[in-house]
């Protein structure tokens, strides 16, 4: 089993940026992806990018210009940067860590991000 705690959620202002972090804890990561999900309010969840062990990150397309996914194995965390947040990036953020050859799949409680002024 892979526990996973969102930390660094919360309401910023428009054009702001933001770092949310997640750990994972209760077994090795090695070999797991990691990644981002969002999900806002209407809204079905959506993915926003992963990253292997090895590092390789891979976006959606709404996410190439402003979001940054990055790791750290040795703190077994993961890291998602977002620029220039807009009101649409409102939404429960949701750390996720997969097995990209089998079925092992596990996801965080999620995190609150609000944009607003």
């Amino acid at each position: 089993q892979v526990q996973l705690v969102e930390s660094g959620g919360g309401l910023v202002q428009p054009g702001e940026s933001l770092r949310l972090t997640c750990t994972a804890s209760g077994r090795s990561l090695d070999g797991l992806s990691m990644g981002w999900y969002r999900q806002s309010p209407g809204k079905e969840r959506e993915w926003i990018a992963s990253i292997s062990s090895g590092y390789t990150p891979t976006y959606s397309n709404f996410a190439l210009d402003r979001f940054t996914i990055s790791r750290v194995n040795a703190k077994n965390s993961v890291y998602l940067h977002i620029d220039r947040l807009q009101p649409e990036d409102t939404a429960v953020y949701y750390c996720n860590v997969a097995d990209p050859t089998g079925p092992d799949n596990y996801w965080g409680p999620g995190i609150q991000v609000t944009v607003s002024t």
